[in-house]
């Protein structure tokens, strides 16, 4: 059985992550990257939502049976392989447990131009995690 209180405060995490994030994209790429705070911001809630996906991706495949992903990247695999999340989307986000361990670990080498790209480009992984999520579970 699914936490369901996990479960939505992962997704809000997620989604409150995006829309702020999203206000930060809206920004002119120079101003973005001189700006020390919204770099801050932008990593931070990166983070935050890359945290919550993989918590949450975890969450579900143990609960659904699938087993115990031993690593992040497993996590997305297992939720591919369970019909959690679609093939194509899942073969797309798999990279962001490489990120995720470059953002926690090498932090020091992220570059406000790396992440103002992502948030450019990547942030619709995100909500469509979400919703596929959302999805899955009305089934």
């Amino acid at each position: 059985m699914y936490n369901l209180t996990l479960v939505t405060e992962r997704l809000n995490i997620i989604r409150n992550a995006v829309k702020r994030l999203r206000v930060l994209a809206e920004m002119p790429a120079e101003e973005f990257c001189h700006s020390e705070d919204a770099v801050d911001i932008a990593e931070n809630r990166l983070r935050r939502a890359i945290e919550a996906l993989f918590d949450l991706g975890r969450h579900m495949v143990v609960k659904s049976g699938a087993g115990l992903p031993p690593d992040y990247r497993s996590v997305i695999q297992l939720l591919r392989e369970n019909n959690i999340l679609p093939e194509n989307f899942a073969r797309r986000i798999e990279g962001m447990a490489g990120y995720r361990n470059r953002i926690v670990h090498d932090y020091n080498k992220v570059t406000p131009e790396e992440l103002y790209q992502i948030l450019n480009t990547r942030l619709s992984d995100f909500e469509l995690f979400c919703k596929h999520i959302a999805d899955y579970l009305q089934k």
